[in-house]
C-alpha cells in the first residue's frame, strides 16, 4: 500500500479500525519509498495497523478454499482478473504490476483449453 493510498485509508477509518498489511509491490522499484503524512490518525482513531506474511497461513489454505469457493459459486464474492492475451504481452503485464496499471489479479493467457 503506497503512502498516498494509506493517507486516504487513514482519513476514512472508523474508531478502533484495523488495517492488515501484506505486500508492497507498489514500492519495489521506487528510488525513495512513499511516505505517509497523516499518521496521527492512527492515534486519534486508535487504529491497529499490523503486517503479516502469507506463509504464516499456508496451513489454513484448504480450509479457506472450502469456505470461499462456495461463496464465489453463489456470486456472494466476486473477484476481478485483469487478463492479458498471449505470451508476448506477458512482459508488459508484469511491468504494469509495478506501476499499478492492473485491476485485480493479473493473468496472462498463453493458450485457451
Amino acid at each position: 500500500m503506497g503512502g498516498k493510498t494509506l493517507d486516504a485509508v487513514l482519513l476514512n477509518m472508523k474508531l478502533h479500525g484495523r488495517i492488515p498489511v501484506c505486500g508492497m509491490i507498489s514500492q519495489y522499484n521506487l528510488t525513495q519509498p512513499e511516505g505517509v503524512t497523516n499518521l496521527a490518525h492512527i492515534i486519534y482513531k486508535r487504529i491497529r495497523l499490523e503486517g503479516f506474511a502469507v506463509f504464516e497461513y499456508y496451513h489454513l489454505y484448504t480450509k479457506f478454499l472450502e469456505f470461499v469457493l462456495s461463496l464465489i459459486r453463489e456470486g456472494k464474492i466476486v473477484y476481478v482478473e485483469d487478463i492479458a492475451e498471449g505470451l508476448e504481452n506477458g512482459p508488459a503485464a508484469l511491468v504494469g504490476l509495478f506501476s499499478g496499471q492492473n485491476v485485480g489479479k493479473q493473468v496472462v493467457v498463453v493458450a485457451h483449453e
